[in-house]
């Protein structure tokens, strides 16, 4: 049995969890509502605010799907009560970053010849913080976790932490390990 997909859900109070004949589970919560296509091999049922994720044999896919649906369906409804938070931070000199004209859209500076846009989908909340003599940061909130960590590797992608000078966007607390540059060699 997975480690993972045996064990339950518990479903906390304001939260509804309901599945269709067609095995999509759907989450409605206070933080909004998310839906996930299970295979149809996986069984999720809901009963006294505990969802369960079984399979019915130990094929090595049909176990894989098991402790990867359990896990979907546990982030979706952490997402839909609690939300999840990210905080990226731009270190570097004239890194910035501010909330552009168009609602939910940011401004990147990063060092190139031109700015950077990025149009954020209407789920994410998005909040910028500069203050002197600290990097800027962007904090953002959503209910669904898959759809914030690919926002962040986006934004990533625009500046990847480089290790000699330690430039680039990196999550809150991330430590890039340095390499020694070329005058070490002396």
């Amino acid at each position: 049995m997975s480690r993972i997909g045996k064990l339950p859900i518990a479903i906390p109070a304001g939260v509804t969890v309901t599945v269709s004949p067609e095995n999509m589970v759907t989450v409605k919560g206070p933080k909004g509502e998310l839906c996930q296509q299970v295979n149809p091999v996986i069984a999720v049922s809901v009963e006294d605010g505990i969802c369960h994720v079984t399979r019915p044999n130990d094929e090595k896919e049909t176990r894989a799907m098991h402790g990867l649906y359990r896990a979907l369906i546990n982030n979706m409804v952490h997402g839909v009560s609690e939300g999840y938070k990210v905080t990226l931070q731009l270190h570097g000199v004239g890194y910035r970053v501010e909330m552009a004209q168009v609602p939910n859209t940011l401004n990147f500076t990063l060092g190139y010849t031109h700015p950077i846009f990025m149009q954020l989908p209407k789920e994410v909340k998005v909040e910028t913080k500069t203050e002197r003599n600290q990097d800027p940061l962007i904090m953002m909130e959503c209910a669904d976790k898959q759809l914030l960590g690919q926002i962040c590797a986006k934004i990533r992608t625009f500046r990847k932490p480089e290790p000699y000078k330690g430039k680039g966007i990196l999550f809150l607390g991330e430590v890039v390990r340095r390499k020694a540059g070329k005058s070490a060699a002396k």
